[in-house]
């Protein structure tokens, strides 16, 4: 992939994202409207391969427009080989696990489009 490929990388996941908003406004609502409680609350720290600290900011800024999830702050590298990590508060996850695949999901789409030449490592 190049850089001519970018920009329709970048809408595609534009438009990936919005849907990934919808589908959890939908979450959200059933859950406040109907009786009882599908939420199961928990706090994470997750492992980012952002390289940059753009990458990091809007991976979080991502997180946390999405309705259920919410960036509750950061871990910076200590090292050249130390990743950056995210600490996220989940709603509508069964455990950890499916939180962060749900997290590695936005970041590894999140990266593909931001990178020019594409691709998340």
């Amino acid at each position: 992939m190049t850089w001519l490929t970018w920009p329709f990388r970048f809408a595609g996941f534009l438009l990936w994202f919005a849907w990934q908003v919808v589908l959890s406004n939908v979450a959200v609502i059933r859950d406040n409207l109907t009786p009882g409680q599908d939420s199961s609350p928990g706090i994470i720290t997750y492992v980012t391969r952002c390289r940059t600290d753009l990458e990091l900011t809007t991976l979080g800024a991502l997180i946390t427009i999405t309705p259920g999830t919410l960036t509750l702050g950061t871990s910076p590298a200590r090292g050249e080989d130390d990743a950056r990590r995210l600490h996220v508060h989940g709603m509508y996850h069964a455990d950890a696990p499916s939180l962060r695949a749900e997290l590695a999901g936005i970041e590894d789409r999140m990266l593909h489009a931001m990178r020019r030449q594409g691709g998340p490592a």
